[in-house]
């Protein structure tokens, strides 16, 4: 499973000492998807908008991070392997940006989490929007436990595509693993409001400023 580079949008040809910021679409989209949250972003980033390593069965559209088998069919080990995808494709780049910070939507926000877990000396934070943590425990949870990065996760009270239990094990797991910046906003579905989006530019400017 690789990351196809040539398919990776990009914010700015000029990245020479910009922070890193990298878009994680959710599943049946693409690249384009999440590109058009630029413009709500902090300037300061230079953005990366990355398409996933799979298709989804057909006949739904665009691409997917790992197979999904009903509401709770979302087995650990494939969004391991997603994130180990993403970390290979970022690890050049990251060390030529003096930070790095992801933000992923639905499947991308639970690779997002994931690549922080496997790899929390290469990302700095993360913005989780609509996903989730995964369950099970990976060897540098500990570290997270004590280094507790800062983390935004984001969810609409009326959103019915991520089980319950997904949610609890998230509300339970980040607080001892990061430092949580937690919403949630009344009435939204599996989506992303104007509201979610001046919180998320207001902790990447905190971020990028601490």
């Amino acid at each position: 499973m690789e990351i196809d580079d040539a398919a990776t949008r990009w914010s700015t040809d000029d990245r020479t000492g910009k922070p890193l910021l990298v878009l994680l679409h959710g599943y049946g989209s693409d690249e384009d998807d999440l590109f058009g949250l630029v413009r709500f972003l902090p300037d300061a980033f230079a953005v990366a908008s990355v398409a996933a390593p799979l298709t989804p069965p057909w006949p739904l559209p665009g691409r997917s991070w790992y197979p999904i088998d009903g509401l709770d069919g979302r087995d650990p080990s494939h969004v391991t392997a997603a994130a180990e995808a993403l970390v290979r494709w970022l690890e050049p780049l990251a060390a030529h940006a003096p930070s790095v910070a992801l933000l992923g939507f639905s499947q991308g926000a639970a690779v997002s989490l994931q690549a922080l877990r496997i790899s929390p000396d290469l990302v700095g934070a993360v913005v989780a929007l609509s996903g989730y943590a995964s369950t099970g425990d990976l060897p540098l949870d500990a570290q997270l436990a004590q280094s507790r990065p800062p983390v935004f996760w984001g969810r609409g009270t009326h959103d019915d595509i991520i089980g319950a239990h997904l949610v609890q094990h998230t509300t339970e797991w980040l607080p001892g693993h990061s430092t949580l910046t937690g919403r949630v906003y009344p009435g939204l579905t599996h989506s992303i409001s104007e509201d979610e989006l001046i919180d998320v530019r207001r902790f990447l400017e905190t971020w990028i400023e601490s």
